[in-house]
């Protein structure tokens, strides 16, 4: 990677993040940290607002703007290339605006750098999800969004069907099928229950906040947990 482009590149890494170690933008550009205190320094004397210090942490002041952003060509086309695969597993609506994106991007980039990433020969099947499917992810998406709770009338594995009210905090793709993560009512505890084999569903009025031990997060660390 060119200077120049590392720089720039360090100032977004920066600036996307509250604080940022030099052990942490280090594995990000690939160089060592002594590499990034330099470059730091060298944006520092050029009127970058960076504040912070070494061994410490770095942040971008508040009120910087960078200008216009530009795309290498491998850049663009792994953009392409992440759309096409997603659109076949999006709902309708996600699957929209990822294609909107995609050519407000492309029509701002450079003939050449355009025409190589619109020509990549890699594609994917549009007919991952059935009209059905996209139409249920789309409503878990805006519920979870929204922190509105579902009543759910769910079939598991074994053909058990049971009711459960529940508060939806994500939805995950595991390259087969999907789940809806949530907080469980009734089990008192995170559970995942697979979109397909979800028989009714139900957007209730009522909205939830977050708590300490029923957020995402917790569900991530004690997920970890049980890895480890």
């Amino acid at each position: 990677m060119r200077r120049a482009d590392r720089l720039f590149q360090l100032v977004h890494l920066i600036r996307g993040r509250r604080l940022s170690t030099a052990d942490f933008l280090a594995q990000r550009l690939e160089v060592s940290p002594r590499t990034v205190y330099r470059d730091v320094a060298a944006l520092q004397g050029q009127g970058v607002p960076i504040e912070g210090e070494a061994g410490v942490g770095y942040r971008m002041r508040a009120g910087f703007d960078l200008p216009p952003l530009m795309f290498t060509k491998d850049e663009a086309q792994a953009l392409v290339a992440a759309v096409r695969l997603a659109q076949g597993q999006l709902d309708s609506g996600l699957a929209r605006q990822a294609e909107n994106a995609m050519l407000k991007i492309l029509g701002v980039l450079p003939s050449a750098e355009r025409a190589a990433a619109e020509s990549l020969a890699l594609f994917a099947p549009l007919t991952g999800l059935s009209p059905e499917m996209r139409e249920r992810l789309a409503l878990l998406r805006e519920a979870t969004e929204s922190r509105q709770v579902l009543q759910l009338d769910y079939l598991d594995l074994s053909e058990a069907r049971s009711q459960r009210r529940v508060r939806p905090l994500a939805c995950l793709f595991w390259g087969q099928v999907w789940t809806l993560a949530v907080w469980c009512e009734l089990r008192e505890d995170f559970r995942s229950f697979r979109v397909d084999r979800i028989q009714a569903l139900q957007v209730l009025d009522e909205r939830f906040r977050d708590e300490p031990g029923k957020t995402l997060a917790d569900m991530r660390r004690a997920t970890a947990l049980e890895q480890g």
